[in-house]
């Protein structure tokens, strides 16, 4: 070491000491129930003004190359003046011409790194993919010997006794699942080029084939999309125990040649070949076909091995790690910036080789695949039981080196750079979806806008599971996901009852899809666009001025439903293997395949894996995050490992109960013969036998029972487990009551903490209802906090008896509330009513002054006789206008009206869409929902209150009224000109956006202030 450069290393080590320690401070903490809250007064403070942790996020999706400082800034401050706090970044290419920023160029890395210090700043959390596209993590950069692949084989057919030289030809790749259209000319090119050889067998050609059925997809060549695709299985059953005799010609692992090492270079091989007819197989590995969609065009490339670590380093060192290496570490002391990788719902299809794969199925299933390699081509070697057997131990390798090798991998990488990890880990995946999303540091979820796409609220039942098991407070779901009929017509209230479905699921942190970054002018809206995709939630819609309320409803409810444990009754174990989707009884559930909702019974999915954490206390199933359950039931399933049966035994042991039928074999080739009896054997210990009793019974064992036969064994439709009626019906027999009953229909959620008993519940129907609501705690007296306003209140009108707590309640259509029932001394509050009644209604008569914008095409000033509908109106102006109108009158209010405890409010009648009212000058509040009201109380004046109430609509009657004239936008994916240049429009168009999707003519909908507009006093 000289002098001269002992300055600076110093300086190097002080660098790297200041990252260690920025990295150190910001690590992510894990997101765990409070359970020891005590202070029921903390708990309304966070109600009344959630924590930006409570904010609601949105998928920030970036259009290949189209990015502006200017646009970015102004979405971060849009989102954080309506109440947004977290962001997910994506770029993709969906439907939009390219811009004039290159994915991962300097110019880019320069405006994100605008956008995480703008971030900073704010308070905003990024989210940051993995990968360019939605789907995965790869890239240009991946080489074809580091990405996806599958072993595949050629077929040649000899005969001896003779000497041969073969010439083995290399089998071609499998078609991708998405087709070749994904390809650029180059990846094309590398996707037929690339072939590394694995191994070359022979044996003697079966006299009769009988190709194994579905092999394609047992031996994970493709995995179809579960969500989209009629008809993609759920789950693929094992090897039955039926299938032991079946030997249909099959080939004899015995008579499997290793040629391998006979292969010369340019492919041709030498062999003395013995008499009779022979197949010799050359297998080698191809890539899969899956390239990173729908990535911006620098970011299109192959997906990277999802087996192997060295491949993922890769291109993570290409990726996250340029983007990281350029931002620099989180600013000290932000709540805001990088704070998470995303793994985005699962859409690279199936893999089944890596370069060591044989080495790690060796390693982990104990047996050498090589004399096997036919099966997946569909041959069968020894019996379909042996192959199907094989392949069960090929997926459960897989699924393993998934976990390991990409998941756990990418959260120890997130970790070491003070990140976290979120995963979606469902549609199609082809492990089993809650093995690999139990890896997430936050599992997510993705649910679709009811009608306007799929039904996936199995995913956010999956990722509530998940979370509810592992302890983890926060369960986000990509929210509102919609195709291309949803054209603009969604707005919050339109969205409550699927809102309160989510919340009620156990959704606690919505991710908008989609809020589009905003890179034009600000006079071209609704402007871009992801495609014709999502629910548009971004600062150009015409009521983003509005939205902030229903945020501040969505972080109340959702702080609230973050606190405590979740209350359960039912674990559904999930079988073994790959791949798997957790499906509950359809019986357990009442609506429909959109947002069904759980039955008094609640319950939660569990994978093997994580039941291994669980213990019994005091008869109940418990896990080291907090969660109990009183029934574990099992899946009927033909399999099981000795391992998580002996797992099972012990649970019962200590106390548990169980429902549900034994297996009859264990899964996979691993020294099978032997499991299987010692299988055999716990069964009959535990159950008691293998044979089925005709009528169901409880069985004691240890501590704990056992309940099967007769209908415990008969799983629901399209399930894998009993009835809801079997199953509580045991809980019933142990003296379990529901844990919420209602008069009339509601849906629930039920939390808990030492201090608290926590309820959300919801009325699912457009209409008023009253209900008796019955819930399963004393612990003391009910409050109604109210998320809508941010008011809470005792509920004076309740009794106790039989273990429930009964409260007589309304709502309004689609209204909900949290009920909270703690033990405290309450605050002095004004004793109330359950119910607030209603001792006068006024109507505000006369005529209304309403002022539209011009920019957008309506009059200054008109007067309205009457509040009408204005696609009913004969004003071109006013028929197809979409923004914000202001209404305005005045109004008496005499001083003889004003009684005590009494409360005005002002009741807007119908609206379509959203209203923001003001009385003299001061902002009341934003409607945008039932029961349409608010509060006026204090602002009253004896004369002259000036009313102002502002109006917004949707974008879908200008867009429908700009169809009358020529169109002068995108076409063939190219700007217009005028655009580029900077030119006047050619048009007299309003409106500008980068997807058509009406035509002239289509249908209006209804805009405008409809009324009656009424004042309603209210005696507390």
């Amino acid at each position: 070491m000289t002098r001269k450069k002992f300055p600076i290393i110093i300086i190097g080590l002080c660098w790297l000491l200041f990252v260690l320690l920025a990295v150190q401070k910001h690590q992510p903490e894990p997101s765990v129930w409070q359970t020891d809250t005590t202070d029921v007064d903390r708990l309304r403070t966070g109600f009344v003004n959630p924590p930006d942790s409570a904010r609601p996020g949105v998928y920030w999706y970036f259009m290949d190359g189209n990015l502006s400082q200017e646009g970015m800034m102004k979405d971060l401050e849009s989102m954080k003046q309506a109440g947004i706090g977290k962001v997910v970044f994506l770029e993709v290419n969906v439907g939009v011409p390219r811009g004039p920023v290159d994915f991962l160029s300097d110019q880019w890395l320069v405006l994100f790194k605008h956008a995480v210090r703008e971030a900073e700043r704010l308070g905003i959390d990024i989210v940051l993919g993995v990968g360019p596209g939605w789907t995965g993590s790869g890239g240009p950069w991946v080489e074809p010997s580091q990405s996806m692949q599958h072993l595949v084989a050629s077929s040649t057919e000899v005969t001896g006794p003779a000497s041969h030289t073969l010439n083995l030809p290399v089998a071609k790749p499998k078609k991708p699942y998405f087709g070749e259209g994904g390809f650029t000319p180059s990846l094309k090119k590398q996707w037929e080029a690339f072939y590394q050889d694995v191994a070359v067998l022979a044996f003697p050609t079966p006299a009769t084939r009988h190709p194994l059925p579905d092999s394609d997809e047992k031996a994970l060549y493709y995995r179809a999309p579960y969500s989209s695709v009629k008809g993609t299985k759920p789950y693929l059953f094992p090897a039955s125990p039926d299938w032991a005799g079946m030997n249909l010609a099959a080939t004899s692992r015995k008579n499997v040649v290793d040629l391998t090492d006979k292969l010369r270079p340019d492919g041709t091989l030498a062999w003395q070949v013995p008499a009779g007819n022979w197949t010799v197989m050359r297998f080698v590995s191809r890539n899969n076909g899956a390239v990173t969609r729908p990535a911006p065009m620098p970011g299109l490339g192959f997906e990277s091995d999802k087996f192997d670590t060295t491949a993922l380093n890769a291109h993570l060192d290409r990726y996250v790690g340029k983007i990281l290496r350029y931002v620099g570490p989180r600013k000290p002391g932000s709540s805001g910036g990088l704070t998470r990788l995303h793994m985005d719902s699962w859409e690279m299809g199936a893999q089944n080789w890596t370069a060591h794969f044989r080495q790690e199925f060796i390693r982990r299933r104990h047996y050498d695949p090589l004399p096997y390699y036919p099966v997946f081509t569909g041959v069968e070697i020894e019996s379909r039981a042996i192959s199907e057997r094989f392949l069960w131990d090929v997926r459960q390798t897989a699924q393993e080196l998934v976990v390991d090798n990409h998941a756990n991998h990418l959260k120890r990488y997130a970790h070491r750079h003070g990140m976290a990890l979120s995963i979606e880990p469902y549609d199609m995946n082809p492990t089993a979806d809650l093995e690999l999303g139990s890896v997430a540091d936050v599992p997510m979820a993705e649910f679709w806008s009811k009608n306007y796409g799929y039904a996936t609220a199995f995913s956010c039942y999956e990722a509530i599971s998940i979370a509810h098991v592992n302890g983890q407070a926060q369960v986000p779901a990509e929210a509102f996901t919609a195709e291309r009929a949803e054209a603009w017509k969604q707005y919050p209230g339109a969205m409550k009852n699927q809102t309160d479905w989510a919340l009620a699921a156990g959704i606690n942190q919505f991710f908008f899809h989609t809020f589009q970054h905003q890179s034009l002018n600000d006079s071209l809206k609704p402007g871009m666009t992801m495609g014709p995709y999502g629910v548009h939630w971004d600062r150009n819609q015409t009521w983003w001025p509005m939205v902030g309320a229903y945020h501040r409803y969505l972080s109340r409810c959702q702080f609230m439903l973050q606190q405590g444990r979740p209350v359960a009754d039912i674990l559904y174990l999930t079988p073994e293997g790959a791949p798997h989707v957790f499906r509950a009884p359809a019986s357990a559930l009442t609506g429909d395949a959109f947002i069904p909702d759980r039955r008094g019974y609640t319950f939660d999915g569990c994978a093997p894996g994580q039941l291994y954490r669980a213990t019994v206390k005091n008869g109940q199933i418990v896990f080291p995050g907090g969660a109990t359950y009183r029934l574990l039931v099992l899946p009927a399933w033909p399999t099981m490992s000795l391992t998580l049966l002996k797992k099972i035994q012990s649970l019962v042991k200590a106390g548990a109960t169980v429902v549900g039928c034994p297996p009859r074999q264990t899964p996979g080739l691993t020294d099978y013969a032997r499991a299987d009896q010692q299988l055999r054997a716990t069964v009959v210990e535990v159950w008691g036998g293998s044979k089925e009793p005709v009528s169901p019974v409880r069985r004691p064992y240890g501590q704990g029972f056992i309940h099967w036969g007769g209908a415990v064994c008969r799983p629901d439709t399209q399930s894998l487990y009993p009835t809801y009626a079997q199953t509580a019906a045991v809980l019933k027999k142990a003296g379990v009551i529901e844990d919420f009953v209602a008069s009339v229909p509601m849906r629930y959620l039920h939390r808990q903490a030492n201090a608290y008993d926590l309820y959300f519940v919801s009325n699912p129907s457009g209409n008023p209802v009253k209900a008796n609501c019955q819930f399963r705690t004393t612990r003391g007296k009910p409050q109604l906090w109210d998320p809508l306003t941010g008011h809470t209140k005792p509920l004076p009108q309740f009794t106790v008896s039989n273990g429930y707590t009964t409260v007589p309640l309304q709502f309004d259509a689609y209204q909900s509330y949290l009920l909270v029932f703690a033990a405290e001394t309450e605050r002095p509050l004004i004793a109330t009513l359950n119910v607030p009644r209603i001792t006068a209604t006024t109507p505000l008569t006369g005529s209304w002054t309403v002022a539209f914008d011009p920019r957008w095409g309506g009059p200054p000033a008109v007067v309205f006789d009457k509040l009408t509908d204005w696609t009913l109106n004969t004003n071109p102006g006013i028929q197809y206008y979409s923004g914000i109108a202001t209404y305005r009158q005045t109004f008496d209010y005499p001083a003889s009206r004003r009684l005590k405890n009494h409360r005005v409010s002002l009741d807007l009648g119908r609206v379509n869409q959203l209203a923001k009212v003001s009385l003299n000058g001061r902002e009341v509040g934003v409607v945008w929902t039932a029961p349409w009201r608010v509060d006026i109380t204090d602002l009253l004046r004896e004369k002259d209150n000036k009313l102002t109430i502002e109006v917004a609509n949707l974008w879908v009657n200008r867009l429908i009224g700009d169809e009358q004239l020529p169109d002068d936008g995108v076409k063939k994916n190219q700007w217009p000109d005028w655009l580029l240049t900077g030119q006047n429009r050619p048009t007299k168009r309003f409106t500008f956006t980068t997807n058509r999707l009406y035509k002239n003519g289509s249908p209006l909908i209804p805009a405008g202030l409809m009324g009656p507009v009424t004042l309603v006093e209210i005696d507390l």
